[in-house]
């Protein structure tokens, strides 16, 4: 992905930044099971489209980042895991 696709994809995805060249962004919750029970839902996503986050939680806090390891960087494929996980928080009562 061309570094001005991915300019162009950060505003659309305007919570999500670039950190050690993988896309990147922080999530709060209401409680520790409201991100578990965040985290369930993005993992049968993240299956179904056999593309898996490197992501971490503390209490409330989700951490994830994406990238796509066999092609050595951002791909059009964490574009889409971004989206489906914004899709996802957006149902969540904070």
């Amino acid at each position: 992905m061309s570094n001005e696709q991915l300019v162009q994809f950060l505003i659309e995805l305007a919570e999500w930044r670039i950190k050690d060249e993988k896309l990147f962004r922080v999530l709060r919750f209401k409680d520790f099971n409201k991100a578990i029970e965040f985290m369930n839902q993005v993992a049968i996503t993240a299956e179904a489209m056999d593309h898996h986050p490197e992501w971490s939680n503390v209490y409330n806090k989700v951490e994830i980042y994406l990238v796509t390891h066999s092609e050595g960087g951002i791909t059009q494929l964490d574009i889409d895991l971004a989206r489906e996980i914004d899709s996802h928080f957006s149902t969540f009562k904070l």
